[in-house]
């Protein structure tokens, strides 16, 4: 078995890793490289494979930087399958097509430039046509499902809790008499996080390969960021200015108005204060980002799925607003009451958060509150470091709003998060790979690795293959024992209950499996049928907190 590393090498963006066994190939992640204009030009390279030969993508979430050229994939020959859990399925109808937009609206606006200047035009990356034909090859699968591809190899997705929809992916590879398991970490979550469940703990593998966003990095705590950004909305406010928080559209903003919602409706002392703030969410995307959380409750954690069957919707409360037409956007900003605008995107490369940020960044009574990541190149990374003067839109902006970035709402594993995970591993795996980080925070975190587990961690830079020579075997039955033991079964039985209590037939069979003889195979269809049907109550349940 080969794997070549083909983007997310030395930046935290596109993400694209090919898998060569014997007789298949396939990738994992096909994501578009963001931030600087060098980093932009990577994405109009030739692939450093033939697409017509890749047989499937195995997509760990929807973010950009994981998906954005699935569609230059197909374009250019690639016809196979994409395998993703549903909910990024759901939400990769909503993020490629806007990146498709995005793609056609430039070229149209450079080709204007072209024509008057005489250059001769350009074509964008891919056209809306291409992003539905690569939608069209997209096939939702269930976490803690047990898929099989081909005769050699076997997949399951687990939640990494890093957005919805993001998976931990395992792969069970047979080459010639034995079984090879490669674990892909994707993207990593925090633990106890809002809405979202815990990074899957995987107990054996023979490979790694490893995200390492923040391998060099400890966020403060989530309750500490919360407390800060409620300190900063009522400074703000109190002076008249607005607060500016420039958010990725799937993932931080749910997270945020999550903890508005809960910030209005329990701090009874300051609600009269801020009974006419308006917490605004100006990003077409983010809305329907948003409806896709409330269509995939099923994947939320327990606390959140108590709150949408109690009937108060975390994602939805008095004062929150969502702006979907232009007209919209643009009064906010001509709107003298002091608000709380929500804007993709979140580095500030794109999006209606250049337009409040040329509104409010030169106020000093305003503030600007990051919450995620900041690539470097990007707008948003030079206002973090301090910049004292930026351009947007051919303007130059001075810098006099104050401004905050807190880390705790990151939807990344610090470097504790990241050495928990992987120290979740019983035996020590033949390789890690860390990729996904920038140079310093990989190196960092193979230190922090092998002074902790003793692992050598090898630190991927530039594109690169590696041959691996298959140490040990892992049998797909031994590596799912942890699935079908009497604890799992239990569990299993506990949330049928918990959704139907008419299927007596299902909780029957399901005790008699604790003990049997039951397949794999087996005990994971009665887990894929109690998530169906976890799925279809939370929906139900949603739904009748919506419209209440």
């Amino acid at each position: 078995m080969k794997i070549k590393f083909l983007g997310a090498t030395t930046s935290v963006t596109g993400s694209c890793h090919l898998i060569t066994t014997q007789g298949h190939k396939f990738l994992l992640d096909c994501g578009m490289f963001q931030g600087s204009d060098e980093m932009d030009r990577l994405n109009y390279e030739e692939f450093d494979f033939n697409p017509e030969e890749i047989e499937f993508v195995l997509l760990s979430h929807a973010h950009i930087d994981h998906s954005g050229r699935l569609p230059l994939l197909v374009k250019r020959g690639f016809k196979g399958r994409i395998y993703c859990t549903d909910a990024t399925a759901d939400l990769l109808n909503i993020m490629l097509r806007d990146s498709a937009f995005i793609q056609e609206r430039e070229v149209e606006w450079k080709n204007r430039k072209n024509q008057r200047a005489g250059r001769p035009l350009v074509e964008p990356l891919y056209t809306m046509a291409d992003t539905e034909a690569a939608l069209s090859l997209v096939t939702p699968v269930l976490y803690d499902q047990l898929i099989e591809l081909n005769g050699n190899i076997k997949v399951v997705f687990n939640d990494a809790g890093h957005i919805l929809g993001s998976a931990i992916i395992e792969v069970f590879i047979t080459e010639e008499d034995g079984v090879s398991k490669l674990v892909y970490s994707g993207d990593l979550g925090s633990r106890n996080r809002p809405i979202l469940r815990d990074p899957k703990i995987i107990k054996k593998a023979d490979y790694v390969i490893m995200e390492s966003t923040y391998g060099n990095r400890i966020h403060e705590r989530n309750s500490d960021s919360i407390e800060k950004l409620v300190d900063i909305v009522l400074k703000t406010i109190r002076r008249g200015g607005n607060v500016i928080i420039p958010s990725f559209a799937v993932g931080r903003t749910q997270e945020l108005i999550y903890q508005f919602n809960r910030f209005y409706e329990e701090h009874s002392e300051i609600q009269r204060e801020l009974r006419d703030v308006m917490v605004y969410i100006d990003s077409p995307m983010a809305t329907s980002a948003t409806e896709v959380f409330r269509r995939n409750a099923q994947v939320f954690d327990e606390e959140t799925k108590e709150y949408i069957l109690r009937g108060d919707h975390p994602l939805d409360f008095r004062n929150l607003r969502f702006t979907r037409t232009v007209e919209e956007s643009v009064a906010l900003n001509t709107d003298p009451q002091p608000k709380i605008i929500i804007s993709s995107s979140g580095m500030c490369e794109a999006g209606r958060i250049k337009h409040h940020l040329k509104h409010n960044l030169w106020n000093p009574r305003s503030s600007i509150v990051f919450v995620g990541y900041q690539a470097v190149g990007t707008l948003g990374r030079s206002i973090v470091d301090g910049a004292e003067a930026v351009t947007i839109f051919g303007e130059k902006i001075h810098v006099e709003a104050e401004i905050y970035n807190l880390e705790g709402f990151s939807g990344h594993a610090d470097r504790d998060g990241l050495l928990e995970w992987i120290s979740g591993f019983r035996n020590k795996p033949a390789k890690v790979f860390l990729v996904h980080g920038e140079e310093e925070a990989k190196e960092a975190f193979a230190k922090t690795v092998k002074e902790a587990l003793g692992y050598d961690c090898t630190v991927v830079s530039g594109n690169i293959e590696y041959t691996l020579a298959k140490d040990t075997v892992i049998s797909v039955e031994e590596a799912m024992v942890e699935r079908i033991s009497p604890e799992a079964l239990r569990q299993i039985k506990s949330r049928i209950s918990s959704v139907h209590d008419d299927l007596e037939r299902i909780l029957y069979h399901t005790q008699l499996a604790v003990g049997s003889g039951l397949s794999p195979q087996q005990i994971i269809e009665i887990a894929n049928i109690v998530l169906e049907l976890e799925k279809q109550t939370l929906k139900l349940g949603s739904a009748v907190t919506l419209e209440a």
